[in-house]
């Protein structure tokens, strides 16, 4: 009998402390997930700016990347659509892939300023778009600006490269290059700095592209198809006026803009393609360029307003916007084709 209990008593000693070896590393594999830190590949669990900051590796100025970032995503950590959203208003994405598209985001990293703004480097993709943007935080953390840096589109023209880069002043930098037919190297730089207002303001404009030296205005899509409803000229005079053609299909338009203000001291022009975003708004965008302008249609004319800088097609004092009265069409003359004359009897 003593032996009988001496083993039903071990028996109970190991059966006690199994039950609480188990309790033990359950409650440790708790404590250790609940205290999980959030990795860019699992962002969505991300709820601090600090966290999602963290996200971001460091980098030093100078930085620069160009438009070969969006051929390699092995490995690339993907930050959530809902994540980022958190922190960063998503019109800044709506406003170049739509409302219904959600785009793949990647970071690319960071430039934090000491005791004051932060500068993070992100690459959006879409089935149609890829584009690198620049987010911008102030010295509390807290979002204030954002611009596209590199913007192509499905049909870009693959012989134009683009180049973005931060320097040691902070100052960040554009450019658009590509060879003419004759091997010659042709570029636009713009720079930008993030200025007190939490702004990014354009501070120069730098190019050898030619520009043409006559002073006569001329219209480059005049003669093309004008059967949609807004497809028309307005004009405020003969030096400030927007042409509007027929796009691709009804939901593109070809407009073409040129304006001169203060005595001819400010002088802008535009073509290209806009999209019309509802029935009577349409938005002009193009490939890796940072301008975006709306143009609002009404039976008497259109409203046409800046949304994001235009500096590289506009002087620096002046901005794209006014109303504008659309021109009455002037019928063409049917040619009267003339009788015959009767011959004369004798």
């Amino acid at each position: 009998m003593f032996i009988f209990g001496f083993l039903k008593n071990r028996i109970q000693y190991h059966h006690c402390m199994k039950k609480y070896l188990l309790f033990l590393i359950c409650t440790v594999l708790i404590f250790s997930c609940s205290h999980k830190k959030p990795v860019a590949g699992n962002a969505e669990e991300v709820m601090d700016i600090h966290e999602f900051i963290d996200l971001f590796h460091s980098i030093k100025p100078p930085y620069e990347f160009s438009d070969t970032i969006f051929m390699h995503r092995r490995g690339d950590s993907l930050l959530r659509y809902k994540s980022i959203t958190q922190f960063v208003p998503d019109s800044i994405f709506s406003a170049h892939f739509g409302k219904t598209v959600k785009p793949r985001i990647y970071p690319l990293g960071k430039v934090l300023v000491k005791r004051n703004e932060s500068y993070l480097f992100i690459k959006a993709i879409s089935p149609t778009k890829k584009i690198a943007y620049v987010l911008c935080f102030d010295k509390t953390n807290k979002f204030v600006a954002a611009m596209p840096l590199i913007n192509i589109s499905a049909d870009a023209d693959p012989s134009v490269n683009w180049i973005a880069s931060i320097d040691n002043k902070y100052t960040i930098l554009t450019t658009r290059q590509h060879k003419t037919a004759d091997g010659e190297l042709m570029y636009r730089k713009l720079a930008y700095v993030f200025n007190s207002a939490g702004a990014f303001t354009l501070i120069l404009t730098e190019s050898n592209e030619i520009r043409s030296k006559n002073t006569q205005i001329y219209n480059p899509i005049d003669t093309l198809a004008h059967k949609h409803k807004f497809s028309a000229d307005y004009a405020q005079d003969k030096r400030n006026f927007i042409s509007v053609r027929d796009g691709k299909n009804p939901s593109y338009a070809i407009i073409f803009v040129h304006f001169e203000k203060d005595n001819g001291e400010c002088k802008g022009e535009l073509k290209g393609q806009a999209k019309f975003v509802s029935a009577t708004t349409a938005r002009y965008s193009s490939n890796g360029d940072p301008c975006l302008v709306e143009f609002s249609f009404s039976p008497a004319g259109v409203r046409m307003k800046e949304l994001e800088g235009c500096g590289n097609h506009r002087d620096i004092k002046c901005f794209f916007d006014g109303f504008y009265e659309r021109k009455k069409e002037i019928a063409r003359k049917k040619e009267i084709k003339q009788k015959p004359a009767k011959k004369k009897t004798k």
